[in-house]
């Protein structure tokens, strides 16, 4: 039996630095270790692209997804999945990635808010993965990697509407594909939105650089007789035991359920 909708987790931060959009190790392995106990798939792009042609999925699929690419996914979150043979997409913004060998043994991993400071002050290296590292965690197969643009710019709050804003971001778009594939030998059609902003110019610009499934921040139902130009997550949260999890992929892999929570509720 093929899953009739496709929910898709959203994290950021796998960091002992409490802050926003972070979950402690324990509580990220927590929720691993139930996912790959409880016989969860974790498909990859190429599945996901075929399932919105109208291929099935084992029932028990959801997909994991990260956003910006900070050092801490190498550190904490790349041996967990490793462990639990489970795949992940990380959308990286290609400029924040570094140079330099890999990182062993234990590392800083700040808060989110310090990283974004160290990022606007220049000191990217020190809170963001590496070329070498993303390669690695590639060639392991725990991640896939994908566009977060390039510059992680949103040009929505730079230049009015009109084709300056829509030609820098055709730029920043067309530079994060150059880079992906000059770094990892392809650029996917996946694209994952700075803070989830996107309006119809960006979505014409998106699918004109050979993008069409495109990931938000909001609450929505990912079924397969959707195009994907708007693909919901889910927003995860920090919590003692894997119960919060579980229902969330319980109402989210329900159609009828999950709108009646959405319409009702929220994701709380």
């Amino acid at each position: 039996m093929s899953v009739p909708t496709l929910p898709i987790l959203m994290y950021h931060h796998v960091s002992p630095n409490p802050g926003l959009v972070t979950l402690s190790p324990a509580a990220f392995r927590e929720q691993m270790a139930w996912l790959a106990r409880s016989g969860w798939h974790t498909p990859g792009a190429q599945e996901i692209e075929a399932f919105h042609q109208g291929q099935p999925l084992p029932r028990k699929s959801v997909v994991i997804t990260f956003d910006d690419g900070y050092l801490d996914n190498w550190v904490h979150a790349q041996p967990v999945l490793a462990e639990f043979k489970l795949k992940a997409l990380l959308f990286i913004s290609t400029d924040w990635i570094g140079s330099g060998p890999l990182r062993q043994g234990p590392q800083e991993c700040p808060d989110h808010r310090s990283c974004k400071a160290r990022i606007a002050a220049g000191d990217r290296d020190g809170v963001m993965l590496r070329w070498s590292e993303v390669e690695a965690m590639a060639a392991a197969g725990t991640f896939e990697f994908h566009s977060h643009t390039h510059s992680h710019t949103r040009w929505d709050r730079q230049l009015p509407p009109g084709s300056a804003r829509q030609e820098a971001l055709t730029a920043d778009l067309a530079r994060s594909r150059e880079i992906l594939v000059q770094r990892l030998g392809s650029c996917s059609r996946h694209l994952c939105w700075p803070q989830g902003y996107y309006d119809p110019d960006y979505l014409a610009t998106a699918r004109s650089q050979g993008f069409d499934h495109l990931y938000t921040t909001e609450r929505r139902l990912n079924a397969a007789d959707q195009p994907p130009l708007r693909l919901g997550r889910i927003s995860t949260k920090e919590r003692e035991d894997s119960g919060w999890l579980k229902r969330r992929l319980f109402v989210y892999s329900h159609p009828l359920l999950s709108r009646l929570y959405m319409r009702l509720q929220g994701d709380r």
